[in-house]
């Protein structure tokens, strides 16, 4: 095998490039190893293009593989990988975002990436794939305008000081109060994920500066092995608009452009636009020969609405429903009033984005169990998205969890993350769904702030309302000095805009960010004023959220069950599980509870309250270590000559001596009790063999009136 190793230090970590002939059919292939973790990743570029494909044709698959946690993992009739896990597709989703706006969009062959991670250990295996993946393109033939290098930056749970992150998978709780993964180049920042801890605007900006210092050293990196391995690149023929299909653009298409575009209808006149002159062209160009101008023509609405949009932001700061490039759409909240029998609900309007968001509440036996590559964790807390086809007046296809759904859903979810009580303090499974019913810009983020007001329709403790905002960006392409920030941005201005800079958080700081751009890449100065600007409007939609419903509902909903709590000793859950469950089972089955043992001994107990109440009192009784002095009731089950039997609490027994009876000698037991009675005992001896002595006497002396000669 041949092979030739390059080494890197990243935030004190050492880091081996691998090249060798292992995956040589590839048109390009690199292999990254860091304290035990190994990714691979592949780039191919297919031979040969479609005509008219519409859109630049690149897959990136993020592979986990069970034996890289050297465990054997999956069910138990299938040990193979299945389909991939959310993981793997977030993961997916974050390399094609870094790498997808540095392809000429032109191209018509299909690109794939493949990362597959080989093994985990104490790096993350995400960040290797994506400067893995940034190294494979570079070296192969396949045109491309990277490098990018990806960083962890922030503060680890406990630390002051922000920094390069080391990596620490989060199993049950978030493992870091600050966590940014950041991908860039040329100072600039192309990519982001985060979610922290109510950080502040200046935090998070010096973790952009911290980031950006470390991925230079990734390019600089990246750029040597470019000069030594790279392949010469690919060059693709560019089919040049027919000037005469300018001509007719200016002349069907144009003029209602530059009547209405700039208007309240500013979407539907741009899909209007696009709608008639697909038709004029699909007309004119009826032969297969021709898909290829046809294509080059569409392309060509696409970039004059791109330029127009550009042109009118950085020259009037004008925006296409003629709002000011700081202004919020129309804001709406509503807590409640959807039905009784859910457990929480909230509906959010801004301007033409509707979301409504459920909430459910079970208890810790609702637990999502996470079995994976990296970690095993529960999950106690999760977040859904769905954005169905009339959302964006549209038909398609019903069912089944696409990566934006699942992506979209991710994001609120860590918004939420951080203002979601404590299981010790509140012990319920949370799981939110939001509905996107309709679309026009960052839905999101409309699902953040609608899941807030469900959460706290439902009577969570939340610690503070979260509300989400979208910042967009028109950058001059010539003078990069010149831009226009644009808050809250809908449809066209998403589409043909910049930048699409998610910010989330609470009036204290901020919980989550994501960055997506279509450019090479932002500077970070710009990010720092819209993080600002995301603040600002932040703040505005928690007033309309606060306005609706000041704080959590003192209780939760009367549908939602009940979880009430006990405590016993760690040597006592072998005794309340009992042999094959037996015990725990069957006071589930007689107290229609759901119950549930944590490794401290912490019991949960689910259902309605008078169930629940029964099954704890079982569960107490059971446990309960008697002490002398203690009294209680118990049932007389055995008479003899010497004294009765009393059985109480959980099936302990013990000893009441004849003597032990009354105040007053008794002859024969069976003269004042029989089995059967009901009788107030006090514990009185624990002797040598365990046993218990109780007294009838003690407990009430007056229990036994004396029968008067």
């Amino acid at each position: 095998m041949q092979k030739k190793d390059y080494e890197i230090e990243i935030g004190g970590q050492k880091i081996t490039a691998s090249f060798t002939d292992l995956a040589d059919q590839a048109n390009g292939s690199v292999i990254l190893k860091s304290e035990g973790t190994v990714v691979m990743a592949t780039a191919v570029i297919s031979k040969s293009g479609e005509k008219n494909l519409g859109f630049f044709n690149l897959t990136v698959e993020y592979l986990e593989k069970h034996y890289a946690s050297g465990k054997i993992l999956g069910g138990q009739y299938n040990k193979r990988e299945g389909r991939p896990s959310d993981q793997a597709i977030l993961a997916s989703r974050m390399i094609d975002r870094t790498i997808r706006p540095l392809f000429d969009q032109s191209i018509k062959n299909a690109v794939q990436v493949i990362i597959t991670v080989f093994a985990v250990g104490q790096a993350d295996p995400k960040v290797l794939g994506i400067n893995a993946a940034s190294i494979a393109l570079l070296v192969s033939d396949i045109p491309w305008a990277g490098p990018v290098g990806a960083v962890h930056v922030g503060k680890t749970k406990g630390q002051e000081s922000i920094e390069i992150n080391h990596y620490i998978p989060n199993n049950n709780e978030p493992a870091y109060d600050i966590d940014l993964l950041v991908c860039g180049k040329e100072k600039t920042i192309n990519m982001i994920e985060a979610m922290s801890f109510e950080a502040k605007e200046d935090e998070i900006g010096e973790c952009f500066d911290l980031a950006s210092a470390e991925i230079s050293k990734w390019e600089d990196f990246q750029r040597k092995l470019q000069a030594e391995l790279a392949k010469e690149k690919i060059v693709f023929s560019k089919t040049e608009i027919n000037p005469e299909d300018i001509k007719l653009f200016e002349q069907k298409i144009k003029p209602l452009l530059d009547e209405k575009l700039f208007s309240k209808e500013s979407k539907q006149i741009a899909e209007q636009a696009e709608n008639d002159w697909k038709e004029i062209l699909k007309e004119k160009y009826k032969d297969e020969e021709d898909e290829s101008k046809k294509s080059v023509a569409e392309d060509y609405l696409h970039k004059y609405l791109d330029q127009k949009f550009h042109l009118m932001a950085l020259e009037k700061e004008a925006r296409a429903d003629g709002r000011k490039i700081d202004e919020v759409r129309k804001l709406y909240a509503q807590a409640g009033g959807i039905s009784e029998i859910l457990h929480g609900s909230g509906i959010f309007y801004r301007g033409e984005t509707h979301v409504i968001s459920i909430l459910s509440l079970g208890g810790p036996e609702d637990n999502l169990l996470i079995q994976g590559m990296e970690a095993e964790s529960k999950k106690r807390f999760m977040h859904h998205y769905n954005f169905p086809p009339y959302s964006s007046g549209e038909t398609g296809r019903v069912g089944g969890v696409g990566r934006r759904e699942l992506g979209h859903g991710f994001l609120a979810e860590k918004a939420l993350i951080p203002v979601i009580p404590n299981k010790e303090d509140f012990p319920y499974t949370i799981r939110l769904v939001s509905e996107s019913v309709a679309s026009n810009g960052s839905t999101s983020q409309a699902s953040i702030c609608a899941s807030t007001i469900a959460l706290m329709d439902g009577g969570v403790p939340i610690k503070e309302p979260v509300a989400g905002i979208s910042i967009g960006l028109m950058l001059d392409e010539k003078d990069k000095d010149k831009y226009v920030l644009l808050t809250d941005i809908q449809g066209p201005e998403d589409h043909y805009g910049d930048m699409d800079f998610k910010v989330a958080g609470t009036k204290n700081g901020i919980t989550a960010i994501q960055l997506d751009i279509k450019l090479g890449g932002i500077p970070v100065k710009i990010l720092k004023e819209g993080l600002e600007r995301a603040r600002l409007a932040r703040m505005q939609i928690l007033n309309t959220i606060l306005a609706e419903i000041p704080s959590p509902r003192p209780e939760i909903s009367p549908s939602a069950p009940r979880i009430m709590t006990t405590k016993i000793a760690k040597d006592q859950i072998g005794l309340v599980i009992g042999p094959s469950g037996k015990n725990i089972n069957g006071i589930r089955e007689k107290t229609n509870t759901e119950i549930t043992i944590e490794e401290d001994g912490t019991v949960f107990v689910t259902g309605k309250t008078d169930d629940a109440k029964q099954a704890v009192k079982i569960i107490e009784d059971m446990t309960k270590e008697w002490k002398v002095g203690e009294q209680t009731e118990g049932e007389v089950v055995k008479i003899m000559d010497f004294g009765a039997f009393v059985r109480f609490g959980y099936e302990n027994e013990g000893l009441v001596h004849i003597s032990e009876l009354a105040p007053f000698r008794v002859e024969k037991v069976s003269d004042i009790i029989k089995e059967g009675d009901r009788v107030p005992i006090k514990i009185i001896k624990l002797d040598e063999k365990g046993r218990l002595n109780l007294s009838i006497k003690e407990a009430n002396q007056d229990f036994f009136k004396k029968k008067e000669p």
